[in-house]
């Protein structure tokens, strides 16, 4: 694998790992990086973002992964079996469970990073009913900057091949109507996604989008969030000082 992506995804993971940003703990949440058009590498099953190291991250094919997402019904076993069929190496760990949903979101334009956290201000938003709310409005413009005009919301089911299929649909429909990728995804019950051309826009994402979350709570605890207009998102996402900050930022 290429050594400096492998680096750039080790020390992407051990950010979002940092346990005083309560992004993930423990073994939870998972991350990946693109190789070729033909392979990805992603954490192992079991392994702890805050202390990854290069051999608990296996090297996978896409196409030992993406058929299945076609699949009507596969039993435990056998979604197993492709995880550990994808690994270019037999020597390599079992790769997350989750690397279906990263195999295919890595097949998106500009997508080379993805990193799938649990933060608890956002688990805090998912577990209600103003997932919807949070995800299609805005309160403040570096949230626009950072993380778009809006979230993708997919509801909750089991990690897997579920949660890959669900994800894909729900992403696929996004960019029928808006023409791009989300850089945010809201996992009801479950965590966020975030995903970028490189490890600085899906940290950006990630840390902006758990800010917007905390804004939230606070404002609702306070009283009733006041959004930005419709009209002021749409000039926001068009300003060119917007689009040049993005690039500096390396967005």
């Amino acid at each position: 694998m290429a050594a400096s992506t492998l680096k750039q995804l080790l020390d992407l993971s051990h950010q979002l790992g940092r346990e005083e940003r309560k992004l993930a703990i423990l073994g939870e949440g998972n991350t990946s990086a693109r190789i070729s058009d033909d392979t990805f590498i992603v954490k192992a099953s079991g392994s702890s973002l805050s202390t990854l190291q290069a051999g608990q991250v296996a090297k996978c094919r896409f196409d030992g992964l993406l058929p299945a997402l076609d699949s009507r019904k596969m039993t435990d076993t056998e979604v197993d079996d492709a995880l550990l069929a994808s690994r270019v190496s037999t020597k390599s760990k079992k790769p997350s469970v989750e690397a279906m949903f990263h195999a295919w979101l890595l097949t998106l334009p500009g997508v080379n990073f993805v990193g799938h956290t649990h933060p608890i201000a956002i688990n805090s938003i998912v577990a209600t009913s103003h997932t919807k709310a949070f995800a299609t409005k805005r309160i403040c413009p570096d949230e626009i900057v950072c993380c778009g005009a809006e979230f993708v919301v997919v509801p909750y089911v089991d990690p897997g091949l579920k949660l890959a299929q669900a994800i894909r649909k729900a992403v696929t429909a996004y960019v029928k109507r808006v023409a791009r990728p989300p850089r945010v995804i809201l996992l009801e019950n479950h965590g966020m996604i975030a995903l970028g051309a490189s490890p600085t826009a899906v940290m950006a994402a990630t840390l902006m989008a758990v800010k917007a979350a905390e804004v939230y709570i606070g404002a609702s605890t306070v009283g009733t969030p006041r959004f930005l207009t419709p009209a002021t998102l749409k000039r926001i996402e068009g300003r060119p000082d917007e689009h040049y900050r993005r690039k500096m930022l390396g967005l």
